[in-house]
């Protein structure tokens, strides 16, 4: 048998003393999937007296982070520090530029760095994976990347936030206002102690973004998505799309318009209108789930776990035996010379429903205003439903319309903006397509 692939882990979380437990339970399995045993040669983490749950007593503790990239009994480095900079970026830096494989779960370093990481890989005939990066244990990069390697793929989207999912899908069954899941979500465990990223859709950007090049072979465009969060989403919200025939979904919707050189790409976070119908619309609690729309394959879905110790070990774990195999190639499905500039889509001229959900002083004359400002920007409603008077004297006006363009909804809300009827400010979100 050929000599043993032998990693070394920066950072010891979860994800760190999840790959511990895989490789050690599975060590045979996985040694006979590879054709080599992998071994772990080195760790290093901020404490070592730290109590993990794992014997590290057997592994060479490293109290530089830095020398892994130059250690001589170390074939690839496993980098599980997190962070779009500081450590992670100068680790992952070092270990390509010595010829050294790079296996990391890190979505920010990725979608910040990752074309100029591509680049290293290529120039020191290094690998770099990410499966891990991306959807947690499921297989969503391979799928792309090899799977679907044949296609044209013109549109990526779904559900990759655990977090938000869970909430969104928490607040659909027990009828319970935003803060109120969010705390129950912290409490055990679902959500940060500070859950920004999540909670705002940067997590999820982040991954769309990554998606987006290799569904594309575009270069990545973190800065070029619109990112909008579930903070303002309301128990009101969920109710009346529900009874609209909708399930409310935080989405990463990616689609190329154009070709041959006039190509554009949109990238775009936000809450979204579910159809019933959709696939998407029955994705509940810390599941996540990428729909990619091949042209010759036809819609693909993958959904799992997209989170958690074991799910993101076994995707770590799994780009470790491709590496062992041998079978490594361009990090995002073609070579990174070859990955184009897109331009960025503008978001006015898309067509499509739109949900708009507005708190309204309850009196005469209201809907109309409301009404005119829509026929003035050419947007016409499909189906609308009006709550009774709540004691303050407010009342939750929620709506759908019927396709148009997004700058109507634009010119509809800058019209009722100084309006004294409006009690705070409008909801809106799209209705994903079907």
């Amino acid at each position: 048998m050929p000599a043993p692939l032998r990693i070394a882990l920066a950072g010891l979380g979860t994800v760190g003393t999840g790959v511990i437990r895989l490789i050690e339970e599975n060590s045979q399995l996985i040694g006979r999937r590879a054709g080599r045993k992998i071994e772990i040669a080195a760790v290093t983490a901020r404490d070592r007296s730290k109590d993990r749950g794992v014997d590290l007593s057997r592994y060479r503790w490293v109290d530089d982070m830095g020398e892994l990239a130059t250690a001589e009994d170390v074939d690839v480095v496993v980098e599980l520090v997190g962070g779009s900079d500081g450590p992670a970026v100068t680790l992952a830096r070092e270990t390509l530029s010595n010829g050294r494989a790079l296996v990391t779960a890190n979505k920010a370093m990725i979608a910040h760095h990752g074309a100029e990481l591509a680049a290293l890989a290529e120039h020191h005939s290094a690998a770099l994976k990410f499966e891990a990066a991306v959807a947690g244990g499921i297989p969503v990069i391979q799928g792309l990347r090899d799977g679907a390697a044949a296609n044209r793929i013109d549109r990526v989207y779904g559900i990759l936030n655990g977090t938000c999912n869970f909430i969104l899908s928490t607040m659909e069954r027990e009828g319970l206002d935003f803060a109120d899941v969010l705390a129950d979500a912290q409490a055990k465990g679902f959500a940060e102690a500070d859950p920004s990223f999540d909670i705002d859709g940067v997590d999820a950007a982040h991954k769309l973004s990554i998606l987006a090049s290799l569904s594309f072979g575009s270069q990545i465009d973190f800065g070029g998505v619109e990112i909008r969060g579930i903070r303002k989403i309301l128990a009101a919200d969920i109710a009346q799309a529900k009874a609209l025939g909708y399930r409310i979904r935080l989405i990463g919707l990616a689609e190329v318009d154009g070709e041959n050189g006039s190509a554009t790409i949109f990238q775009r976070v936000q809450p979204c209108l579910v159809p019933m119908m959709h696939p998407l619309a029955h994705v509940i609690g810390a599941t996540n789930a990428v729909v990619a729309e091949g042209n010759f394959s036809g819609r693909l879905l993958f959904q799992g776990a997209g989170a958690g110790d074991k799910p993101t070990a076994s995707a770590v774990v799994a780009d470790l035996v491709d590496i062992a195999r041998k079978e490594t190639g361009p990090a995002f499905s073609m070579p990174s010379a070859e990955l184009e500039i897109l331009p960025r889509a503008a978001s006015a001229h898309r067509i499509g429903k739109t949900y708009l959900r507005m708190v309204v002083a309850d009196r005469v004359g209201v809907l109309a205003e409301i009404t005119a400002a829509m026929r003035d920007a050419g947007l016409s409603i499909e189906s609308l439903i009006q709550t009774e008077t709540s004691e303050d004297g407010s009342a939750l006006i929620a709506m759908v319309t019927h396709a148009g363009p997004e700058q109507a909804i634009n010119d509809t809300l800058n019209t009722l903006s100084t309006s004294d009827s409006l009690l705070g400010e409008p909801m809106v979100m799209h209705i994903l397509g079907e």
